[in-house]
């Protein structure tokens, strides 16, 4: 009992210290101080949460206390926040409603907490792509308050901190949605710092080995680097002084995340990345209204001493991005001949950068708000997106970031008006901005006075004119070069509605063939008709029926029964049977009921009866990998950095299992790679001699092609393991004239 006691007395000092620390953390910021309600919110919220614990063993209370101080200290909001941030689980988990909190706290407050609350509400019932839908809700309540994503996102990031406690399986979930959602929705809202450290805490849990790597590896390089920082910054000081400027120095160091995903973009090595030190100069302004003008001469003084990179350099100072990002990035050769970033931003730029400019104006409380410019734009294009009544959960997700990591271009319209786009964007995109009417009827464009077609895209200062015609209908084509998530989700709207009609039919026809020629339907038989005519989809099949580009006429129907007869058409769909117990037969067995708690161990025996190797990442063994159990409770193995991976992970990531390889015999692997280097007679017998003399790995296709000295090859190789690949990959570069050695991901896989 004493025992008992003695928890519960450290756990209320635990309690109370991290209240103080958020108080304290409030009193010294900027905003006025209403310390009262605080104190109400939190006293409230800990006897609600009373007695309940967390999967780690602390007191409940300590996660919104948690999630508070994130708000108070890193995102810099003020009470109504931070009260909204303690009372963040009180209705969801509790008894109380957001009437009571409204009563207690008033409506500013209980809107915040009733948006948090929807967010997590289950309405969408088990099957629907949960944190999707999440999402969506998520970014319809920020039309009344963004206080309410800024929060979620303050939640995100502690739950992200305590996830140690988690099972291996939760973890690769989470961490899966915060890469695909919340960390791209941080960067766009401006919150670097945290965006950063999300990336950098998936990453973590996710690929622990490569994560510790890394921070090794940047440990052991740590006195070189700052070797080449000091020697950098001596000659830059100098000029600075004698300018009479206030500033600081200092390195910032490409993230672990960033590092890793270079790594595995590119095929490279940690030694193979020059950019992992960028310097930083913070200055204070010594005239706030020469703000620019002192960033400028800044950048002189660089200029002056190193040589500047001519398509590197970067002012968004004068065209600040979307999310409010200031700052003048510059790249100079450095005089150990290294190429060094040098970002130069005011302190005000700074505190932007680091946590937002929503957060850091819009909702000061005392502080007024400035105009948001293009957050505010974007912000009413989501608004757009979201005015269809019914849009595809994971479609919306996938439109939506089309637009939360986008770089921008700075164009103008005939009459000087000035447009911000997202990077690559196309002349149809810059007319879907324009309008729907616009965009829906355009026929091509001039861009600075040039006739270009839609698919043209855009580059900064780039002047865009939009020919159209009433004539003009949206064509599907246009997806396929199209960039902002307006344009993509106007075009899918228009599509959507001109399909359905075409798709109800074809489909009709397709189910009235299938019954006539006693073709049980199936969905793996409308899998194969589909890969018979090469379409992608169900529903692109249907279409094409019912627009009549596939015509189920008498021929078509002749040839398939000559083809059923002669088995021809069943080399396309081989387990088509008359009956459904032959069908039933050459069915693949489902494996048993798989437990998501559980890490599963693929073995040697399983992989060809109860797993299927997903085809979009090719894992072999030694790839680390998880599961996604689909609805016959087979599981797809995927590599764990597989973007289509990172998809599941978001929107139905209960179904995710983690899992391991247990082989033991020699299994093979089929695995393709790209080599790319300088023609030179006699290299083909050097890249076949070292992969089948030295290696003893069969080549299973090569093939080669030169043009003007430089040549690009592709072979496919049967491995045994990601160190075959490894240690193939290493022996072919160190062939003189190859410059290049990738293993591609895109390949059909087999054992």
């Amino acid at each position: 009992m004493k025992e008992i006691d003695t928890k519960e007395i450290e756990d209320e000092k635990l309690v109370d210290q991290c209240f103080q620390e958020l108080l304290d953390a409030y009193l010294q910021s900027k905003h006025r101080k209403k310390v009262e309600i605080i104190s109400k919110a939190f006293h409230f919220a800990r006897e609600a949460h009373k007695g309940v614990k967390r999967r780690s063993g602390e007191p409940y209370i300590m996660h919104p206390l948690a999630v508070a101080k994130v708000v108070c200290i890193e995102i810099g909001l003020g009470s109504t926040s931070i009260c909204a941030a303690l009372l963040h689980d009180v209705v969801e988990d509790t008894d109380y409603t957001t009437e009571d909190i409204e009563n207690l706290f008033g409506p500013k407050i209980a809107n915040i907490v009733d948006g948090l609350t929807k967010i997590s509400g289950g309405i969408f019932g088990d099957q629907a792509s949960g944190q999707a839908e999440n999402f969506k809700k998520l970014l319809l309540t920020m039309s009344n308050d963004i206080r309410v994503i800024l929060i979620k996102i303050a939640d995100r990031l502690h739950n992200m901190r305590t996830l140690g406690s988690m099972l291996a399986n939760k973890q690769y979930k989470i961490a899966g949605e915060t890469l695909y959602i919340y960390a791209p929705l941080a960067h766009r809202l401006g919150l670097n710092k945290i965006k950063t450290e999300l990336e950098n805490l998936s990453f973590k849990y996710e690929h622990p080995d490569q994560y510790d790597l890394i921070l090794k590896k940047l440990a052991e390089t740590a006195a070189k680097r700052d070797e080449l920082f000091e020697n950098f910054i001596q000659p830059l000081k100098e000029g600075l002084d004698e300018m009479n400027f206030d500033y600081q120095f200092s390195q910032r160091i490409k993230s672990p995340y960033s590092i890793w995903h270079k790594i595995v973009a590119k095929n490279i090595t940690f030694e193979d990345i020059y950019d992992i030190l960028a310097v930083r100069i913070v200055f204070t302004p010594n005239n706030n209204d020469k703000e620019l003008n002192e960033c400028l001469q800044i950048y002189a003084c660089i200029s002056k001493q190193y040589k500047v990179h001519p398509d590197r350099l970067r002012d968004w100072v004068s065209h600040p991005k979307a999310n409010g990002y200031q700052a003048i990035h510059v790249t100079v050769m450095s005089d150990s001949g290294q190429w060094i970033e040098v970002q130069i931003r005011s302190k005000r730029m700074d505190d932007v950068a680091e946590q937002g400019l929503a957060a850091h104006w819009k909702y000061k409380e005392g502080g007024g708000g400035e105009d948001e410019g293009e957050l505010d734009k974007w912000l009413k294009t989501i608004r757009e997106i979201l005015d269809d009544p019914e849009p595809d959960a994971m479609d919306f997700l996938d439109t939506i970031k089309l637009n939360l990591y986008a770089s921008e271009v700075f164009l103008f319209t005939p009459k000087g008006e000035l447009k911000t786009l997202p990077q690559n964007s196309t002349a149809l995109d810059f007319a879907f901005s324009i309008s729907e009417e616009v965009g829906t009827h355009s026929i091509g464009a001039k861009v600075n006075h040039k006739l270009v077609p839609l698919n043209h895209k855009l580059k900064s200062g780039d002047q865009v004119e939009i020919l159209t015609s009433k004539s003009q209908r949206v064509q599907s084509e246009w997806l396929k070069y199209i960039t902002t998530s307006k344009a993509k989700s106007k075009i899918n709207s228009v599509i959507k509605k001109l399909n359905g009609e075409l798709l109800k039919q074809g489909k009709k026809e397709l189910l009235t063939f299938l019954s006539k020629e006693n073709i049980i339907n199936t969905p793996e038989v409308i899998r194969e008709i589909c890969r018979f005519h090469n379409i992608s989809s169900e529903d692109d099949l249907y279409i094409s029926i019912g627009s009549k580009r596939i015509e189920l006429n008498e021929n078509y129907k002749n040839d398939i029964k000559d083809k059923l007869q002669t088995g021809g058409w069943r080399r396309y769909i081989p387990f088509i049977s008359r009956n459904k117990e032959e069908n039933a037969k050459q069915q693949k067995p489902a494996i048993q009921t798989i437990d998501t708690k559980k890490i599963l161990k693929i073995k040697d025996d399983d992989i060809k009866t109860n797993y299927i190797i997903a085809d979009c990442c090719n894992p072999i063994a030694g790839d680390e990998i998880l599961g996604f159990v689909n609805k016959k409770n087979q599981v797809t193995i995927h590599k764990r950095h597989c973007p289509e991976a990172n998809k599941l992970k978001a929107s139905d990531g209960n179904k995710i299992v983690a899992a391991i390889w247990d082989i033991h015999k020699p299994l093979t692997f089929r695995v393709p790679i790209s080599i790319t280097g300088i023609d030179k007679k006699g290299l083909l017998n050097q890249i076949t001699g070292a992969i089948s003399e030295q290696l003893n790995v069969n080549i299973r296709k090569l093939e080669i092609e030169a043009d003007n000295g430089i040549f690009n090859g592709k072979a496919e190789l049967y491995v045994h393991n990601v160190n075959d690949v490894k240690q193939l990959c290493d022996t072919l570069r160190k062939i003189k004239s190859i410059k290049s050695v990738i293993r591609l991901e895109d390949s059909e896989n087999t054992k």
